[in-house]
Order: C-alpha cells, then sequence, then structure tokens
C-alpha cells in the first residue's frame, strides 16, 4: 500500500493566519514543490531570476505585473501565468490591496538562480 502524506499547515505556513510559505516535495516523492505568496506592499514581489523548469503562477487574490523575459503581463486574480524554464522572470503586487499567488515548481526541490538583489 502506498504511503500518504499529510502535511499540516504549521510545517509549511510562515504565519497562521495567512497563505505565505513553501512546500517542496521532493522529501515526500513529488516532483512539485510550491510557494504560497502574500504581500500588501504595492510593489512587492520577487526579484529577477529564473529555474531550470517551468513555474506556473495561479494569481487568488489581486494584481500582478508579470516580466517574463522581454514579456510584461499583467494578471489578475482567476488567471495563471506561466514561464519557461530558463527564462528569467519576476513579479510585483499592482495593488491595491494584497496580491495572493500560489507557485508551482515542477521539481522536487527549488533550483532558482537570483539575477537581481
Amino acid at each position: 500500500m502506498a504511503a500518504v502524506h499529510l502535511i499540516e499547515r504549521e510545517q509549511w505556513a510562515e504565519k497562521p493566519d495567512v497563505w505565505q510559505g513553501e512546500f517542496q516535495g521532493g522529501a515526500y516523492g513529488a516532483d512539485v514543490s510550491v510557494v504560497f505568496f502574500t504581500t500588501d506592499k504595492i510593489g512587492g514581489g520577487p526579484k529577477l531570476h529564473r529555474h531550470p523548469y517551468v513555474e506556473t503562477f495561479i494569481i487568488r487574490t489581486g494584481r500582478a505585473l508579470f516580466t517574463v523575459g522581454d514579456r510584461k503581463v499583467e494578471a489578475e486574480a482567476g488567471q495563471i501565468v506561466v514561464a519557461p524554464a530558463n527564462v528569467a522572470h519576476k513579479f510585483e503586487n499592482l495593488g491595491p490591496g494584497r496580491l495572493e499567488t500560489t507557485d508551482l515548481h515542477v521539481a522536487g526541490a527549488f533550483a532558482t538562480e537570483w539575477l537581481e538583489e
């Protein structure tokens, strides 16, 4: 019988009342890792970076400006943005209010090359 893993919120969430934190699935036999991102700061978001795998962003709340390669895309709650492997990308909260994303990494562990500080 296959093992079932139940990961409690306390194991991945940075705060008990905000969807923010990380999960790396490799330890559980999963080839996916997840970033739950939340910011109330206008302009807040990760700096330019890239991964050797595809990253998929699900915008749960708010609006964001994504830069993927040489393209800029505005996305809002309910939309999904896909950044190809090895393509530099970043996003920022356009406001007003909170931005929440669920970011799917097609890898059991994060591999990130930061291109901006």
